[in-house]
């Protein structure tokens, strides 16, 4: 049974992004990506990035090539994702989120157990740092220990910071209907690793300021 789940997860995950998000992603948004070449296209890695808008999970999951679809997996919140059945059948069959329990107490091991069990086989991860969507773009970052407790065990996998600008316009928060928008990808090089939690996420936060000013689209006031 557990070999058909997966089977079905792979097919009903790449249909989605090929049939659907894929061209929503290239043609109801015009994206600037600015350094590309620095994302890679396989694991094991972490992206971290800003979180506006329920678009940004399916723009990053569009930057890899579909051959590596199978192997990324966004980490979300479980008591929004897997709230009623229907949406847990969507988040679980066609983006194969890690469910994470953000309200839960649970020992660090426990709680990021299947986070390391992707890095260990190679998986690609997508982490929101902030640890929920703001609702606006211009602000200090407000980054939470995560990154830092789940990094503690796998200090040499690369650590992606990404910039998402205009996302948060093309579908705010709190809004259910798209708006196509131009908007900015911004890929920065690797963070290292420091034992120091706040050095680590203060770090991450002047990464994010910086690669905010290579952004084409204008501040959303």
């Amino acid at each position: 049974m557990k070999i058909k789940a997966n089977k079905r997860i792979k097919w009903l995950k790449l249909g989605f992004f090929l049939l659907i998000v894929k061209p929503l992603v290239l043609i109801g948004l015009g994206l600037n990506i600015v350094n590309r070449q620095k994302l890679p296209t396989t694991g094991p890695l972490v992206i971290v990035a800003n979180h506006t808008s329920h678009l940004d999970t399916l723009v990053l999951m569009s930057l890899l090539p579909l051959k590596t679809l199978n192997k990324v997996r966004p980490i979300a919140a479980a008591d929004y994702f897997m709230r009623n059945p229907l949406l847990r059948w969507f988040s679980i069959y066609c983006i194969d989120i890690i469910p994470f329990e953000r309200k839960a107490f649970k020992d660090t091991d426990q709680l990021f157990s299947l986070c390391h069990q992707c890095l260990d086989q190679g998986d690609i991860l997508i982490l929101f740092p902030e640890g929920t969507r703001s609702s606006t773009e211009v602000r200090t970052f407000k980054l939470k220990r995560g990154i830092h407790l789940l990094m503690q065990k796998h200090p040499n996998i690369p650590v992606i910071p990404i910039i998402l600008r205009g996302l948060g316009r093309a579908l705010p928060k709190g809004e259910a209907l798209f708006v196509p928008f131009n908007c900015d990808v911004i890929i920065g090089d690797p963070i290292p690793f420091q034992s120091d939690s706040e050095i680590y996420l203060t770090t991450l936060e002047q990464t994010y300021q910086e690669l905010l000013k290579m952004a084409f689209t204008q501040p959303n006031a």
